[in-house]
């Protein structure tokens, strides 16, 4: 042994990428813009695909009169699209939000977490 320090812990010498959004240095708010980004990415694309499968079912009864009147076990087909239809349409859009953003923050979270 050489050094009487052999033991101790090293120190770590350049900046996390915590370390630089904690400190809010311009690398930092580069890593946070990014984040908010995709966030903001992903939101507008989930709801561009929500509106336009909802939006396009007055296209549908506008284009096809048929639909209009149609019914499906004495309910109208326009009642059951807009008052059964839509709630599993908006929960399945939710629930890929929420997937893809928990991993766009896990992905973050790691790269970050190795600068």
């Amino acid at each position: 042994m050489t050094s009487p320090r052999t033991s101790a812990a090293r120190r770590s010498t350049g900046h996390t990428g915590t370390r630089e959004i904690d400190e809010q240095t311009r690398v930092g708010e580069v890593y946070m813009h990014s984040l908010i980004q995709s966030q903001l990415r992903l939101a507008l694309v989930v709801i561009a695909g929500t509106a336009v499968c909802l939006g396009s079912l007055p296209l549908l009864f506008f284009l096809v009169p048929a639909t209009r009147t149609a019914g499906v076990f004495g309910v109208p087909l326009p009642w059951l699209l807009l008052g059964v239809v839509i709630y599993p349409v908006v929960y399945v859009a939710a629930r890929i939000y929420v997937r893809n953003a928990e991993r766009i923050e896990t992905e973050f979270t790691e790269f970050v977490g190795r600068q």
